[in-house]
């Protein structure tokens, strides 16, 4: 992902560099359950006391976890909790928000995604995105998919390209004998998933998902659950939702943000709870305030 004529970085501690409330980040990584995690799966993500800044305000605060290829991560908690905000960490969207800075490390399959030399765009080609609610582009549905392709001059047979990766979104028997007509006539349902089909066909390794669900039927929400259950084997996932029986769906593991007083501002700030295996975090979890929230108590 190195690239010499790298894109504008943000405001960005990267390794080594003094945390500036304090904290030394080589200090131990705070206490979290992995239990019997497939420790033969290749390491996707590894983050080690990752904290995100808007300005002087800490949004999440020393959040250590380690994200496995071939898995469903879902991230739960109550609003507030900072689940968002680390997800985008995860791509450097917050490169693109004046003042934002990221702390700690984030390691990408070995490497760091702050490090120097690191080309943001590319970043984004990697690890791709779909947001909360479907943003296809005023094009066609094939010119749609075709986006990525074309902007990285990649040498691909564009027909074949846009068809795959309609596929892989189970989106190409409905939309196959129209794909010059308008993106903006398909149902919300049908244009969450050509999003989804337009980060496929950028081929990336991972795919993070922001509520993708929460505008949907819950006709749309299935296919969409059911299309991440087929697309684990090709991409590592990482999920953002307030449902919480979604993530017990379709996630492989969990991991339970709250939000507590932050005391070096009187602010709250998110931080991680708990992540294991999502049948533990939803039938023992080591935490009280997991369970707590998992048995609807709060949040």
């Amino acid at each position: 992902m190195t690239d010499a004529h790298h894109g504008r970085r943000g405001d960005v501690l990267t390794e080594g560099q003094p945390n500036p409330d304090g904290d030394s980040l080589l200090a131990p990584r705070p206490l979290v359950r992995e239990s019997d995690v497939v420790a033969d799966a290749p390491l996707v993500f590894d983050l080690d006391r990752v904290s995100v800044h808007y300005g002087s305000f800490r949004a999440v605060r020393d959040v250590s976890l380690a994200m496995r290829a071939g898995q469903i991560t879902a991230f739960i908690g109550p609003s507030g909790c900072g689940k968002t905000t680390l997800l985008r960490s995860l791509n450097r969207m917050h490169d693109l928000i004046p003042g934002a800075r990221v702390e700690g490390t984030v390691k990408f399959r070995g490497e760091s995604l702050y490090g120097p030399g690191v080309d943001p765009v590319e970043v984004r080609r990697r690890i791709g995105m779909v947001f909360q609610r479907p943003n296809p582009f005023p094009k066609s549905i094939f010119d749609n998919v075709a986006f990525g392709p074309r902007i990285a001059r990649t040498k691909v047979n564009l027909d074949e390209c846009v068809e795959g990766a309609l596929r892989k979104a189970a989106l190409w028997d409905e939309v196959k004998d129209r794909l010059k007509t308008s993106a903006m006539e398909m149902s919300g349902g049908q244009q969450q998933r050509l999003c989804i089909a337009r980060a496929v066909a950028a081929q990336p390794d991972v795919i993070l998902m922001d509520e993708p669900c929460s505008a949907l039927d819950p006709v749309a929400t299935m296919r969409i659950e059911d299309l991440m259950q087929q697309l684990k084997a090709d991409y590592t996932i990482v999920i953002v939702t307030h449902n919480m029986q979604q993530a017990a769906r379709v996630s492989d593991m969990t991991a339970f943000f709250t939000a507590e007083i932050d005391e070096t501002v009187d602010r709250r700030a998110g931080v991680l709870v708990e992540y294991d295996r999502t049948d533990k975090i939803f039938t023992t979890p080591s935490d009280e305030r997991t369970e707590s929230y998992v048995s609807g108590r709060f949040g």
